[in-house]
């Protein structure tokens, strides 16, 4: 064989060896890509600003955002025994403009629901908050000044006795236990409650309180695991309707989204795995929001067990990125437990427990 024959066998050779080491490279950095797109958020230290006159939030029990981008925080008041004699109770509702300045505040403790539980503003500018440790959902006018509607009664729970110790019933068209978070659909007025952490149901009532329909029920760890449809394993802990007509709700402790349409016929589940839910007891799937584009093209979940922000590709329920870990610095979480979306794709979380505080994560360039 000539010489000629040679170089081009060991240029044939050095191709593929070439060929070889890139293109697992080219696939190495393109998985890579794919393990961070998405996304990606970064705290802002300065939201919210100081609030006057030596107030404390307790724990924040829900965010939500109205058509203005004004954040609504519902506060617990409760406050630790140095702060009961150092600070000041703020009040259950504060109100912060995108600058996280206080623009109002207001409510009472005493009649709304014990132990504040989610918050929704709808599309007529109104306000809607639960209570954990009640059996109402009340919804007032923006400013507070006027209580619109009330669904359930306070102190009477869906349960055999009538109490928050009895069994619950998960049946009453009139009644809740423990309701955990409300959507309002703007096509027709219709409310949706997540019944919630004594119930197992998304039970809906129409524009002036008059029950719809329910779906849910108790469920086991196995069925979850299987991914058995319309069972929650404990808390039905929140529930969205997202751009594409469904209901997004959150089977906290099952560790999954289950997606339904408004009727209540199952679609699909998107699983929440954690590393740390089922060892705590804490629970996964949180709360649930998405991006402000028409197509909601990425689904942001609060995962409370692992104590981050999943950032999630909508249509395929893939987790993207995340961000956030267990601290108490600026950008970390200690309860994490509530997040919500703003026009700009900002998202305001609420931290309960040791937290006691929201904070705001906006976007950051690419």
């Amino acid at each position: 064989m000539n010489s000629t024959y040679w170089k081009s066998a060991l240029a044939v050779l050095a191709g593929c060896i070439l060929w070889q080491f890139c293109g697992a490279t080219f696939l190495h950095e393109a998985a890579a890509q794919e393990a961070t797109e998405g996304p990606k958020f970064k705290v802002d230290p300065l939201w919210p600003q100081p609030l006057p006159d030596r107030w404390v939030t307790g724990s924040v029990g829900g965010t939500c955002v109205d058509a203005k981008d004004h954040v609504f925080t519902v506060n617990r008041g409760d406050l630790s025994p140095k702060e009961k004699k150092n600070a000041t109770q703020a009040p259950p509702i504060i109100e912060y403009d995108q600058a996280g300045q206080m623009v109002n505040a207001w409510g009472n403790y005493e009649t709304f629901p014990a132990r504040p539980h989610g918050c929704f503003v709808d599309y007529e500018g109104n306000v809607w908050i639960g209570g954990n440790e009640d059996a109402i959902v009340q919804k007032y006018t923006h400013d507070g000044s006027k209580l619109l509607l009330q669904i359930g009664t306070k102190g009477l729970f869906d349960t055999s006795d009538g109490t928050m110790a009895g069994a619950p019933m998960n049946s009453s068209h009139t009644l809740l236990n423990l309701p955990s978070s409300i959507a309002v659909d703007p096509a027709n007025g219709d409310v949706y409650i997540t019944d919630g952490y004594g119930n197992r149901r998304v039970v809906v009532f129409d524009r002036d309180g008059k029950y719809l329909r329910q779906w849910g029920v108790q469920g086991t760890v196995a069925q979850t695991d299987e991914g058995v449809p319309g069972v929650f394993l404990k808390v039905v802990h929140c529930v969205v309707i997202a751009n594409d007509g469904l209901l997004y709700v959150c089977d906290r402790l099952g560790g999954r989204i289950e997606v339904f349409d408004k009727l209540g016929n199952f679609k699909r589940n998107i699983l929440i795995p954690s590393k740390t839910a089922r060892s705590t007891g804490v629970g996964a799937a949180c709360w649930v929001g998405f991006s402000p584009d028409k197509e909601q093209k990425y689904m942001y979940v609060a995962d409370c067990g692992d104590e981050e922000v999943r950032v999630m590709d909508h249509a395929t329920g893939k987790t993207l990125s995340s961000f956030g870990r267990p601290g108490h610095q600026a950008g970390q979480f200690e309860n994490l437990h509530s997040l919500s979306v703003d026009s700009k794709g900002d998202i305001i979380i609420g931290e309960t427990l040791g937290g006691h505080r929201a904070q705001i994560f906006r976007p950051a360039a690419q």
